[in-house]
């Protein structure tokens, strides 16, 4: 169940936030009600932040980093963020298409009922990972490291796994899971591959 903003460990020490700056660190802070057009957050810390109703359009967050951070309603459009940080991260009713995230570090991340569409985590590495009643459209998770990774509840369609390194990845309670590119090791063992659990740790690449 998704936490409310009231019930963050931080939620007292929370303040308001001004304009966001490249290369700044914020801790406990609390954006509100933005519409961000090409914000630079190149390198910027967030820590013990709060965000809702943000919306971030052709952003750059290269490097930024977002610990211990909830997020509610916030929407990522056309935004660069490749080798980024996530850490400790809940991120709530969420949108995120057209991101960039190759390289970023996911971990102990969950999205509740987020929509991400055209999202490219190439080469990044994801931890402790889960997707809660979230729709995922052409996700790229080529080449990246998936260790602990859900999907409950989920709908999942064009998923892209060519050379992912898996390990611990569970299929079991999505919704529905399709994938575009790369094959899933839990077909060639069940009609049902979305009944099972993988920790194989490379999804071979197609034949042909």
């Amino acid at each position: 169940m998704p936490r409310d903003l009231a019930d963050l460990p931080f939620a007292q020490w929370l303040e308001p936030a001004g304009a966001l700056e490249l290369e700044r660190e914020y801790d406990c802070a609390r954006f509100e009600d933005m519409v961000l057009t090409e914000p630079d957050l190149r390198s910027t810390v967030f820590d013990q932040c709060a965000f809702r109703s943000v919306q971030i359009d052709r952003g750059v967050a290269g490097g930024a980093r977002f610990a211990d951070v909830w997020l509610h309603g916030v929407r990522f459009t056309g935004t660069d963020m490749p080798d980024a940080a996530w850490l400790d991260a809940e991120v709530i009713e969420g949108a995120w298409s057209g991101v960039e995230a190759s390289g970023a570090e996911l971990r102990r991340v969950v999205f509740h009922n987020c929509k991400l569409d055209s999202v490219n985590f190439r080469n990044a590495r994801l931890t402790n990972v889960r997707f809660v009643d979230c729709v995922l459209r052409h996700v790229d998770f080529g080449s990246a490291e998936l260790s602990e990774i859900s999907f409950p509840g989920s709908e999942v369609s064009a998923l892209t796994v060519r050379n992912a390194q898996l390990k611990k990845v569970d299929f079991r309670s999505a919704h529905s899971i399709g994938i575009a590119d790369g094959v899933n090791p839990c077909a060639a063992r069940s009609s049902h591959p979305v009944s099972c659990w993988t920790s194989r740790r490379h999804w071979p690449r197609r034949s042909g």
